[in-house]
C-alpha cells in the first residue's frame, strides 16, 4: 500500500548542504549515492543527527502503524466460556469438578487474591489447515493454560505472555476442537497495589477479561518485527556518529521502502536486507557476552507465599515450552525452595525440569534455600541456607550449584580492558515471567554481529572457566561492599526482626539439647526430620523481602504463623544471676557518658523517603531530629537492691504513643539493661535511643555474621556520609584506647555512630507496602556495657551471647546433679557457635567454630561426650578424609586464622 510507504526522490537541490527530501519521507538522501548535478557538500554534525533522527522516528513510526497490527491475522471465537471464581487457590483436579457458568469478553472478577478458573471450548476452523494458531488471551490477572490436567502455558500482560499456541501448523487429520481451562489468579505480576507499584494491595479490586479468541499468528510478521526492532536500537544505542549506528538505520530505510505490509511475497527480500547487518561479522577482540535466561521469582514480596508458587508454575512451564522449540536456549534458576514446591505441587512439569536439567539446559544456581537477605540472617543462618539448598540439589539433580555472583552485561562490567567476558541474565522477574520467543529470536541474531558485543548462549560453568583463565586480570574488592540503599529495611517490620532473631536461639539450643540427649541415650530418636521443617521455615522467612520487612501485610502474618510452629518448643528459660552488689557498674556507666548530656535518650525523627517507603531511610531525616522528654509516669523502684534492682517509667512520644521501661542491673553482671515496651502508633516516624559517650575514635565496631568490621565515625567523604544507617548484630563499640562503650541488643540491626554518639534504630512507621507496618505493641532490651581495655579484652563478644542466649533450667535427676560440661574451648578468641547431629551419619556430631577477636590463635576444643574420631569438614558436612584429628589428653587441638570457621566431624562410641 503505497499511500503510506515513505519514498526516496533524489534531486537537485537549490542549497549546496542538503538535498531536499520530500514531506513525510523516511528517507536519509546524503547517504545514497544517486545525486548528481551540482557538487554538495557534507552536513554538519548537529545537522546530521537531526537527519538521522527524524528518519529514526519516522522508521519507528511506520513499524508501529504498519506491522504490530498485522502480527495476528484471521480471527475466530470461542465456541463457549464459562467460569468458576473461588477465595482459595485449588488444584487443578478440583477445580474442574465445580459448576462453571457462561461469562465473556469484558466481565470482571475477583476481589483482589481469587482465583477464577475459565473453562475454555474452542474449534479450530478447516480452512486454517497448515497455519500457526494462538489461543489469544488477555486479562489483567496472571493466567495458567491447562491442557489434558497439565500446566502448558503462563499467560502474563505485564511478561508480554498473551498467547499459547494450539499449533505450529494444524493437519487436517489432527483434531480441530478441544477444550482447555485458564486459571487466573486475581493479581497482576507486582501483586494489586492500589495506585502505584508498592501500595498496599486494594483488597477490592477487580480483574477483566479484555480478549479471549482463536487467531492466524503471522510469523512471518514477527520475524520483520524482531529484524527492525535490533536495527533501531543499534541506530539508537551506539551513539550519534558511530559509523555502524547509520549503516544500521540506512538499512531500516530500504527495508521500509521495499516493504509491502500486504504482499508476503515482499517479506524474504526485505529479511535479506536484514541479514546483510547481521551477517556482518565482529572481529576477534570483541567482548563476548554469556547469555542466559533467567526468572527472578521473590518467594514473597507483593502476594503471598501462596501465590509465588504458582508464579513459579506460570514462569517455568513457559520455559520448558521455549526449551522445545529453542535447542540452544538454557535457563538458569536459584532458590531450592521455589523447586521443592514444584514439586510437591506440579510433579508433573517438575519431571520435564529434571529431564532438562539432565541435559544441562536448566540449570540450578546460588546453592541457597531462598535468595535470602544478605545482612540480617546469622551466620550459621547462612550456613544452612547453602547447607538445605545446596543438599536439596544434590538429591533432586546429582550436582552441587558452583557458583554464587552479581552478573553484569558488558556495559556495567568494571573490568573493561581486563577481562573480554561478561554475562547477561535476560527475561522477566521480580514477580516472574521469565524469557520470550522475542528475547531468544534477538539473541541469535546478535550472536555474531559487527558493532554489537558477540552473543552467544551459555552457562555459569562455561562462563566462570572463561573468567578462571582471566582471573590474574581481575580486581579485587577488600572490605564492606555497602549498598547506600535500602537501609531502612535494619528496622521496618520489627516483630519479624525479632522473631527471626528468636527462632535462631531456639533452633541453636534444640540442636545443643538434641545432641547432648543422643550422647547420653542410645535410645533417643534426634529430631532430624522436625528441625529440618523448622529450619526451612525460618530460612524461607530470611528471603530478602521478608526479614528486611518490605512485603504487604499477608506476608508478614505469614511469617507470624511460622512463628507460632517454631515457639512450641518445650525449652523454659530463666535469667541467671549473681550473689554481689554492682555498684561499680553503675559508676562507670556514668562516668562514661559525655559531660552535659543525657544518655539512654530516645529521640524520634519525621520518616519521609522519597518513594521506597518500607526500604530507605534518607539523609534528610537526620535534620527532623526530636528528643521525647515528656514524663507520663515518672521514675519508681520496682526492685530496691541485693541480686537486682531496676527502676522503672514512662514517656509520652505523642497522643497515640507511648514507651515504658525498666532499667535493670544485676549483681556482678558487667551490662546495664534496659528492659523496653513500646505501645507504638506513629506514620512516617523513626525512634532512636541515643548513648553520647565520653570517647573519642575515628572507628566503631559492628558485629556481622562470625566475625566484626569497623565503619568510620566521622562524615569526611560521600562513601562515610552515606553510612549514616547501618546494619549490626548482637553488638557495636566505641572504644578508645584503654576504654570504650558496648551497646547490645536482643533484636535490633539498624545502628549508627557518629563521632561520639551511639544510635540503635528501634522502630520506624512505612505506609507501603504494609499500611499496618509496626503499629501495635512491642518488647525488646538493649544493654549499654563500659570496659576497660578493648572490646575483646572485655569480653563483649561473650556478654553479647549471654543477652541473648539466656541459661535454660532442666529438672535435675537429683539434689546432688554434679556440674557437667559437655565442651570447653580455651581461647576466648573462638566461639563454639554450633552443635548438631550431622546430616549424613547418625553416630555423628558436627560442631561449628569461628575467630571472633580477628586474631591468629591455637586453642584446645575440650569435650566430655564419648567421641572416638575427629575429622574436619567444610560448611556442607563433606568430610576431609586426609584431616583426622588426633584426640589428645587436652581434646582437639585447632588453629585459627582471622576469623575463620571451621566445622569438625565427631564420631561417638556407640
Amino acid at each position: 500500500m503505497l499511500a503510506f510507504k515513505p519514498c526516496v526522490i533524489f534531486t537537485k537541490v537549490h542549497s549546496p548542504e542538503v538535498p531536499c527530501v520530500p514531506s513525510g519521507s523516511g528517507s536519509m538522501p546524503w547517504m545514497g549515492s544517486g545525486v548528481t548535478g551540482s557538487r554538495s557538500r557534507v552536513p554538519s554534525s548537529s545537522r546530521r543527527w537531526d537527519i538521522k533522527k527524524s528518519l529514526y522516528l519516522g522508521v519507528i513510526g511506520f513499524i508501529a502503524c504498519h506491522l504490530y497490527c498485522r502480527l495476528f491475522g484471521d480471527t475466530c471465537p470461542l465456541v463457549s466460556l464459562s467460569c468458576f471464581q473461588t477465595p482459595q487457590r485449588i488444584p487443578h483436579d478440583e477445580a474442574v469438578r465445580q459448576e462453571f457458568r457462561p461469562t465473556k469478553v469484558g466481565d470482571s472478577f475477583g476481589p483482589t487474591w481469587w482465583t477464577c478458573w475459565f473453562k475454555v471450548e474452542l474449534s479450530i476452523p478447516r480452512e486454517w489447515a497448515g497455519k500457526e494458531v494462538h489461543l489469544l488471551w488477555e486479562s489483567d490477572g496472571e493466567g495458567m493454560v491447562w491442557r489434558d490436567a497439565q500446566p502448558v502455558q503462563g499467560l502474563t500482560k505485564e511478561g508480554e505472555k498473551n498467547s499459547y499456541i494450539l499449533t505450529d501448523g494444524l493437519k487436517e487429520t489432527e483434531p480441530h476442537s478441544l477444550t482447555v481451562y485458564v486459571e487466573v489468579a486475581c493479581n497482576g505480576l507486582f501483586g494489586a497495589g492500589k495506585g502505584s507499584l508498592i501500595a498496599p494491595p486494594d483488597p477490592d479490586k477487580k480483574f477483566t477479561l479484555n480478549k479471549a479468541e482463536l487467531v492466524v499468528f503471522n510469523r512471518d510478521v514477527h520475524e520483520l518485527l524482531v529484524d527492525f526492532e535490533i536495527l533501531v536500537d543499534m541506530a539508537k544505542l551506539l551513539g550519534e556518529e558511530n559509523q555502524r549506528s547509520f549503516q544500521a538505520l540506512y538499512v531500516a530505510n530500504q527495508m521500509v521502502n521495499l516493504l509491502d505490509v500486504t504482499d508476503s511475497c515482499t517479506f524474504p527480500a526485505v529479511r535479506h536486507l536484514a541479514s546483510s547487518i547481521f551477517s556482518q561479522k565482529n572481529g576477534e577482540s570483541q567482548h563476548t557476552i554469556h547469555a542466559m535466561g533467567h526468572c527472578h521469582i521473590d518467594s514473597a514480596w507483593l502476594w503471598p507465599y501462596e501465590e509465588s508458587i504458582r508464579k513459579c508454575a506460570r514462569s517455568w512451564v513457559t520455559v520448558i515450552r521455549l526449551m522445545e522449540k529453542n535447542p540452544e536456549f538454557t535457563f538458569v534458576c536459584s532458590q531450592a525452595q521455589q523447586f521443592e514446591w514444584v514439586r510437591n505441587w506440579y510433579p508433573g512439569l517438575y519431571a520435564q525440569i529434571q529431564d532438562y536439567a539432565k541435559e544441562g539446559r536448566f540449570i540450578p544456581v546460588g546453592g541457597t534455600w531462598v535468595e535470602m537477605d544478605g545482612n540480617l540472617p546469622s551466620g550459621e543462618s547462612m550456613v544452612r541456607q547453602f547447607l538445605q539448598g545446596q543438599r536439596f540439589f544434590q538429591q533432586q539433580f546429582g550436582k552441587l550449584c558452583s557458583e554464587v555472583r552479581m552478573m553484569k552485561t558488558m556495559n556495567n562490567n568494571r573490568d573493561k580492558g581486563r577481562v573480554n567476558h561478561s554475562a547477561a541474565l535476560f527475561g522477566f522477574g521480580d514477580g516472574g515471567g521469565g524469557p520470550t520467543q522475542k528475547m531468544l529470536d534477538r539473541l541469535k541474531r546478535m550472536s555474531d554481529t559487527n558493532g554489537l558485543p558477540r552473543v552467544q548462549m551459555s552457562t555459569p560453568d562455561r562462563f566462570f572457566s572463561m573468567l578462571e583463565k582471566e582471573k590474574t586480570q581481575l580486581f579485587t574488592w577488600i572490605g564492606e561492599l555497602f549498598l547506600e540503599l535500602h537501609n531502612g529495611t535494619y528496622t521496618t517490620q520489627t516483630q519479624i526482626k525479632k522473631g527471626n532473631r528468636e527462632c535462631e536461639r531456639i533452633l541453636h539450643d534444640a540442636e545443643v539439647l538434641s545432641s547432648f540427649a543422643l550422647t547420653q541415650k542410645n535410645t533417643f530418636q534426634y529430631p532430624s526430620i522436625k528441625l529440618q521443617h523448622l529450619w526451612r521455615l525460618l530460612l524461607l522467612n530470611q528471603f530478602h523481602d521478608v526479614l528486611p520487612g518490605s512485603c504487604i501485610q499477608l506476608v508478614v502474618e505469614d511469617t507470624a504463623e511460622s512463628l507460632l510452629v517454631l515457639n512450641t518448643l518445650p525449652w523454659e528459660r530463666t535469667e541467671v544471676v549473681s550473689r554481689t552488689g554492682a555498684k561499680t557498674l553503675g559508676a562507670i556507666v556514668l562516668e562514661s557518658v559525655q559531660d552535659g548530656h543525657c544518655a539512654n535518650q530516645f529521640v524520634i525523627f519525621d520518616d519521609v523517603p522519597l518513594y521506597w517507603d518500607a526500604w530507605d531511610v534518607m539523609d534528610y531525616h537526620l535534620e527532623t531530629r526530636k528528643p521525647i522528654t515528656t514524663l507520663l509516669k515518672p521514675l519508681e523502684i520496682v526492685l530496691a537492691g541485693g541480686l537486682r534492682g531496676s527502676v522503672k517509667f514512662s514517656l509520652q512520644i505523642s497522643e497515640r504513643s507511648v514507651i515504658t521501661q525498666e532499667v535493670i542491673l544485676d549483681a556482678m553482671c558487667p551490662y546495664l539493661r534496659f528492659l523496653t515496651q513500646v505501645d507504638w502508633n506513629e506514620a512516617h516516624r523513626f525512634l532512636k535511643v541515643e548513648f553520647p559517650l565520653q570517647v573519642r575514635s575515628m572507628n566503631a565496631t559492628y558485629e556481622i555474621q562470625l566475625g566484626h568490621l569497623q565503619r568510620p565515625t566521622h562524615w569526611n567523604t560521600s562513601w562515610d556520609w552515606a553510612r549514616f544507617e547501618v546494619w549490626s548484630h548482637k553488638w557495636m563499640d566505641l572504644s578508645e584506647h584503654g576504654f570504650g562503650v558496648a551497646l547490645l541488643n536482643d533484636c535490633k540491626y539498624g545502628a549508627s555512630v557518629h563521632k561520639n554518639v551511639m544510635s540503635l534504630s528501634l522502630l520506624r512507621a512505612p505506609k507501603s507496602p504494609d499500611a499496618t507496618a509496626d503499629i501495635g505493641p512491642h518488647e525488646f532490651t538493649y544493654a549499654v556495657m563500659p570496659h576497660r581495655g578493648s572490646f575483646q579484652e572485655a569480653g563483649v563478644i561473650h556478654y553479647a551471647y549471654n543477652l541473648n542466649f539466656p541459661l535454660h533450667t532442666v529438672p535435675a535427676v537429683s539434689a546432688q546433679c554434679p556440674a557437667w560440661s559437655a565442651f570447653s574451648v580455651h581461647s576466648p578468641a573462638v566461639v563454639l557457635e554450633t552443635v548438631k547431629q550431622a546430616e549424613d551419619r547418625l553416630d555423628g556430631l558436627v560442631v561449628r567454630l569461628y575467630e571472633s577477636h580477628g586474631s591468629t590463635v591455637v586453642t584446645w576444643l575440650q569435650t566430655s561426650l564419648p567421641v572416638k574420631e575427629a575429622i574436619s569438614c567444610d560448611l556442607l558436612e563433606r568430610p576431609d578424609l586426609s584431616s583426622h584429628l588426633p584426640l589428645e589428653e587436652h581434646g582437639l587441638k585447632l588453629s585459627f586464622t582471622p576469623f575463620q570457621v571451621r566445622s569438625v566431624l565427631l564420631i561417638l562410641r556407640q
